[in-house]
């Protein structure tokens, strides 16, 4: 049976990844006052982040609609797996649930199996999934045991960040003012966590290098081996502060792979310039 792996665009597929297998995005849209950005190949980051540094209302993402996830799922191949956005953050998720269904509708007959995983989180963490799923795949196991596999593994995922600006969560309502203008006063970095799909502080420090470094410390809490996890970090516009943070990890702990990629539109979008995500 062949494969494809479908994502919306808050997946950055590794490029290791998609020289193995048919791989694709489904953009969201990105709204920064008057302006719509599409984000899929034509993106381009840093014109992007000027637009939202310069933005003076609330820039925002909207999901794909179920008709993009429904052409996506339109392709020869038998086997189509795809990764949201935690549906907790995003209608991407029910978007493309929605798809499949039309789809069904559409082609009765149709052989295709087609199956939607909330990633619980985003970005690298999508990749992950993704990743995943190829893994199994090459391995010959069945299209519903890649599926059990694949849920379970979401479950352990681990993802982290550490934004340097929080202007976006503000302008999103999601930080008050007041909180955001005593964190940029006192020089206030949260660590911040994805737990079951929705984010959570772990810790607040003061300046990003104590951040980042403790973001570091707090995500290998607990965790008793990781030599069969792959690492991921993302980063928008700070590739010399990525290699830092692996250098950092691996100084500590033991990883399958690592990779650093850089933030496509929407993890560019929330993470804002400087930030940094984590996953494994």
């Amino acid at each position: 049976m062949s494969l494809r792996i479908i994502a919306d665009s808050c997946c950055e597929f590794p490029e290791e990844l998609k020289k193995e297998v048919q791989c694709e995005n489904v953009p969201l849209t990105l709204t920064v006052d008057d302006r719509e950005v599409i984000d899929d190949d034509s993106f381009d980051q840093k014109s992007f982040l000027r637009l939202v540094a310069n933005c003076k209302g609330v820039p925002r993402s909207a999901c794909p609609s179920p008709e993009l996830f429904k052409k996506a799922y339109e392709c020869k191949e038998d086997w189509v797996f795809v990764v949201t956005l935690s549906s907790s953050l995003s209608g991407s998720y029910n978007s493309a649930e929605l798809a499949r269904e039309l789809y069904y509708e559409e082609h009765k007959d149709s052989n295709k199996r087609i199956y939607v995983f909330d990633s619980k989180s985003a970005s690298g963490a999508e990749a992950q999934v993704a990743i995943k799923v190829n893994e199994l795949y090459k391995q010959g196991l069945s299209f519903d045991e890649i599926t059990e596999k694949c849920e379970g593994f979401i479950k352990h995922m681990k993802t982290y960040f550490v934004l340097e600006s929080l202007e976006v969560f503000r302008k999103n309502g999601r930080l008050s003012n007041t909180k955001a203008f005593a964190a940029n006063v006192l020089n206030l970095k949260p660590v911040c966590m994805g737990v079951d799909g929705v984010i959570e502080p772990a810790s607040i420090q003061r300046g990003i290098k104590n951040a980042l470094k403790k973001m570091v410390e707090v995500s290998l809490e607990g965790i008793k081996d990781t030599k069969d996890r792959i690492l991921i970090i993302n980063h928008c516009n700070c590739y010399e502060r990525a290699v830092k943070v692996l250098s950092d990890f691996i100084s500590k702990a033991e990883f399958k792979a690592t990779m650093i990629l850089d933030t496509a539109g929407v993890s560019s979008l929330y993470a804002s310039d400087g930030g940094i995500i984590v996953s494994f």
